[in-house]
């Protein structure tokens, strides 16, 4: 298994200089890798409440609270009052949040591109189908 245990460091050491070197690229070197995550999961989730982040998440509720008010005082993400639940507040990308979650996916998609240059098809849709049964 020690193997596998390096070969995922060092994937996960690739991914990490791919995404640092995206946010150099687009100058949003202020943001942390994990709150590049945050607004990933806030755009994925289509404009959550806080609940429904924090489930996503996996974190509680205070948590989610305190790092969202961190992503609206850098005008990344901001709360709209909902239409069906007056105490409730639902979670949007700012334009400057959505051009960094559009940086991350490029990220994502460079390392894609990296991987597919190196194996057949063939290999590719066995590595989905691993890595898929592997995240569910």
């Amino acid at each position: 298994m020690n193997n596998l245990e390096d070969i995922i460091a060092k994937l996960s050491a690739y991914m990490g200089r791919m995404e640092e070197e995206a946010k150099e690229q687009y100058n949003f070197k202020e943001l942390t890798l994990t709150q590049m995550h945050y607004l990933e999961m806030i755009s994925e989730l289509e404009n959550p409440n806080l609940t429904e982040l924090a489930a996503a998440l996996k974190l509680t509720k205070p948590t989610i609270t305190v790092l969202i008010d961190k992503l609206i005082e850098k005008e990344l993400v901001y709360k709209v009052q909902s239409d069906a639940d007056r105490r409730s507040t639902h979670l949007h990308l700012s334009e400057r949040g959505k051009l960094i979650n559009q940086m991350h996916e490029y990220a994502h998609r460079r390392i894609a591109e990296q991987i597919e240059k190196k194996i057949n098809s063939d290999e590719m849709a066995q590595l989905i189908l691993v890595l898929d049964k592997i995240m569910k």
